[in-house]
């Protein structure tokens, strides 16, 4: 039986079994790749550029961008370099890698959209105190508190599972190292240590989830009693884009972590596993782009400048 001492890579799941496949697989990803890379990036790029958009709400949203490209660049460039170079091996260190930054941006993600319900209750709900109770060193706080619990909860994940003896094999069945598959391969009873953060963790996704239902709630309310039509419709036009943003996400974790083991394989863990770690990334800056005239402006701007230039 093998252990964690003994293993010195893991084999991750092959995503296709003949070469025109994998490559096809290969273009589709980079594809994928490209285009979070691209819209990340062009938000990224606005907020930045423009000062019209530094405000509260952007400057998350440039956090959420950020986190967005980390999480996408975890996962996919090594899949693509496994279909590319037709192998499934991640090293020990890599895959104890990949855990840690894909629990640390997944989980920072996570409350940073609580803190962006948060800043949408209070633009909505408190107006005349919206820029005493979110100034620039508020703002900043509560950024690097969302990233400082992603950082805390990746060491606490990682190091527990590193940890555990692996007595069933090195195969992950995924197209990286997730957590739950990794556990599989620990000895009986081995992964208790690990099952309890697990619990803690349920419990604290499950107070965000709260927090951003009553954080709903209140703006909803707030937004039917407007006596202006035109004032309800700008404040859900502002709403609207984080609340398809949170709900993407909650509903594909909740789906892939909650679901009952019935249903489970190789084949339905990968596609859910590709719903919340791909399609977050690619759709949130389309979500937010959408409608979003400001964003919109100073991208038309910022491409005006740049073909000026070359002329």
């Amino acid at each position: 039986m093998p252990n964690s001492s003994s293993i010195s890579e893991f084999l991750l799941l092959v995503l296709a079994d003949t070469r025109q496949l994998q490559l096809l697989h290969f273009w589709l990803l980079l594809g994928i790749y490209l285009a979070a890379l691209l819209g990340n990036g062009l938000i990224s790029t606005a907020v930045a550029c423009d000062h019209r958009l530094h405000t509260p709400m952007y400057f998350f949203l440039l956090n959420l961008a950020l986190l967005d490209l980390g999480c996408i660049s975890t996962t996919l460039p090594k899949a693509m370099a496994n279909a590319l170079w037709d192998t499934r091996a991640i090293s020990y260190t890599g895959c104890a890698a990949q855990v840690f930054f894909f629990s640390f941006l997944f989980s920072a993600e996570y409350s940073l959209l609580t803190i962006m319900s948060y800043d949408r209750y209070v633009a909505i709900c408190k107006p005349l105190h919206y820029r005493t109770l979110l100034d620039s060193r508020a703002c900043a706080t509560m950024a690097a508190a969302a990233w400082g619990t992603g950082l805390l909860h990746a060491l606490l994940h990682t190091a527990t599972i590193f940890s555990l003896p692996l007595c069933q094999g090195n195969a992950v069945d995924q197209f990286f190292c997730e957590i739950p598959q990794i556990l599989k391969l620990s000895c009986s009873g081995a992964y208790l240590k690990e099952f309890g953060l697990i619990i803690f963790s349920i419990f604290i996704f499950f107070g965000c989830f709260a927090f951003i239902v009553v954080s709903y709630v209140q703006i909803f309310r707030t937004v039917l009693r407007m006596p202006s039509e035109q004032g309800r419709h700008k404040a859900f036009s502002t709403c609207l884009p984080h609340l398809a943003v949170v709900s993407l996400f909650i509903s594909t974790c909740m789906f892939a972590y909650l679901k009952p083991p019935s249903i489970s394989s190789p084949s339905v863990d990968l596609v859910v596993a590709v719903l919340y770690t791909v399609v977050p990334p690619v759709m949130n800056p389309i979500v937010y782009s959408m409608r979003n005239k400001e964003i919109k402006q100073t991208l038309r701007k910022l491409f005006g400048q740049i073909l000026l230039q070359h002329q």
